[in-house]
């Protein structure tokens, strides 16, 4: 019975442990990460911060390989994934703390997001989709000091935890329908301005089809609707209605569109 009820109980944390891991990889841990909460209105600086870092490496491949609209240049990158590496590899050995400001934070986490879904596209080119990419959001493949995060786990983990639904504008997952990769980086200096860019252009872009009456608007509002709150609640109309040049009547009927997951490339 002893040994029976021992067995059990390896078999029983085995199976926590294997829980744990499999949540930590779809996104819903940080693995430790400090997760700071934009509390009031998001403003741009860079000295309330321990640390600034420097993300001009990223700057310059966006600048030469990302065009206005967004699409990327894959093959350029490719040409140069020595340097997108050695970007990467400067963040990891950064290691956040919580002595970060909330703005360094932000900068950081989204740079991060970006630079390593296109270092994975670049080591799967060519091909359609980031959906083809075994694990692309859920595999610990991002490091950070001595952890590895997933892209899912960057984004759910960190980013959202962050109380800036802004963000969601901000990260590009390699796709039509995603909000486009900004051909600079983000940086502590500029943070809320960038955002704040970010989010109006996606909201007025083709991405949403919006009208008074019957606006089809991208899944991102679906999949993640509880995010966007105006004065505490819940509210995907009121907040859209912030940015779009054309207002959604509050009793609309919102249709979401189909999302287009093909390899937002230049070609």
């Amino acid at each position: 019975m002893k040994i029976l009820l021992n067995f059990s109980t390896l078999i029983l944390a085995s199976f926590i442990m294997q829980s744990c891991n499999l949540l930590s990889a779809a996104g819903i841990s940080s693995q430790g990460q400090p997760t700071k909460q934009v509390k009031t209105t998001l403003t741009s600086t860079t000295a309330n911060s321990a640390i600034n870092v420097d993300h001009s490496a990223w700057d310059k491949l966006l600048k030469k390989y990302v065009a206005d609209k967004g699409l990327v240049d894959y093959k350029g990158f490719k040409k140069e994934q020595d340097q997108l590496a050695q970007y990467l590899n400067m963040l990891s050995e950064k290691n956040p703390t919580d002595a970060w400001s909330v703005q360094e934070l932000l900068a950081y986490y989204i740079n991060l997001y970006n630079a390593a879904t296109v270092k994975l596209i670049i080591e799967n080119y060519p091909l359609k989709s980031i959906k083809d990419i075994n694990g692309a959001w859920t595999k610990g493949r991002v490091k950070i000091g001595e952890n590895k995060l997933s892209l899912g786990g960057i984004e759910n983990g960190i980013l959202r935890k962050m109380n800036e639904p802004r963000i969601h504008f901000a990260i590009n997952c390699a796709s039509f329908s995603c909000p486009k990769l900004m051909n600079e980086a983000f940086t502590a200096s500029k943070i809320n301005e960038q955002l704040e860019r970010a989010t109006k252009e996606f909201i007025n872009s083709d991405k949403n089809d919006i009208s008074a009456t019957n606006p089809k608007l991208s899944s991102i509002f679906d999949w993640y609707k509880k995010d966007f709150e105006v004065n505490g609640k819940q509210d995907v109309i009121g907040y859209i209605n912030q940015y779009a040049r054309t207002k959604i009547n509050r009793d609309a009927k919102i249709v979401y569109k189909n999302y287009d997951w093909n390899l937002n490339e230049l070609k």
